[in-house]
């Protein structure tokens, strides 16, 4: 299998963006690329029109490694992809991935693997879990927030102030430093994506379970469905989930060359 097509596609202006965004709806699984179309923080290419595209790439300015492709059509993502820089993987439709795979591997002439992401919504009242540790952050927190290692910072929004005035955050805070963080990471009308980070010597303590808690109900509260993407294999993640009562509504799949 090889691809029939040869464009090269330039990245979408901001008024195709937000076109694009609206194709893509509002579901746990556009959430974090409707969210970075919208607030002009990635990078986009379509085939076809975006407001009824064949195929769609969205890349994040801050993660450019790991775009996320859109629409059944494999031929057509890979042809989207010779235009996308710096790209290491692309997550995709499960049920597309296989057939993007050989045709990376006949193009590129490597081998590829499949990695697969785990979408969770929770759909009812979050579970309570406390730790004195733990507490949301506000605007008077920038410093605080500023000064944390960079794994505990949070993401999504552009800055931390905007984090900070535009998403939800909450953390644990020892000894005047910030050692886990749970923030929504994405947010559209009625979805917010979550992530969770806690520095390896805290973990085991409660801190993300506490932490996720506290952002899920805020969430909630706005009118929002928390929404918790995770990899296969990340058993701590997938047990927070758990705990705090997410379930499963889709996978998809990571297809990454060698």
């Amino acid at each position: 299998m090889q691809s029939v097509r040869s464009s090269f596609y330039q990245p979408l202006d901001s008024k195709s963006c937000h076109v694009l965004a609206n194709a893509l709806g509002d579901t746990p699984e556009t959430v974090i690329s409707v969210h970075l179309l919208r607030r002009g923080l990635c990078r986009a290419y379509v085939a076809g029109e975006p407001s009824r595209f064949d195929g769609a790439i969205v890349q994040d300015n801050f993660c450019p490694a790991e775009p996320m492709g859109f629409g059944s059509d494999p031929e057509v993502l890979w042809d989207l992809l010779k235009s996308v820089e710096g790209w290491e993987c692309v997550n995709v439709a499960s049920e597309c991935a296989t057939d993007l795979g050989e045709i990376i591997e006949e193009n590129m002439g490597v081998r590829v693997r499949y990695y697969g992401d785990v979408y969770h919504i929770l759909s009812k009242p979050v579970l309570n879990f406390q730790n004195e540790a733990v507490r949301q952050l506000t605007l008077d927190d920038l410093n605080l927030l500023e000064s944390a290692p960079t794994e505990v910072q949070g993401a999504g929004f552009g800055s931390i102030r905007n984090l900070l005035s535009d998403g939800v955050v909450a953390c644990a805070v020892i000894s005047g430093k910030i050692v886990a963080i749970a923030h929504t990471s994405a947010r559209t009308n009625h979805h917010a994506d979550i992530g969770v980070f806690t520095l390896e010597e805290w973990r085991g303590r409660g801190f993300a379970t506490a932490a996720t808690a506290i952002v899920a109900k805020r969430v909630q509260e706005a009118g929002q469905t928390p929404v918790w993407s995770t990899g296969e294999d990340n058993f701590a993640s997938l047990r927070v989930a758990h705990k705090l009562g997410f379930t499963e509504v889709l996978r998809r799949t990571y297809v990454i060359p060698n």
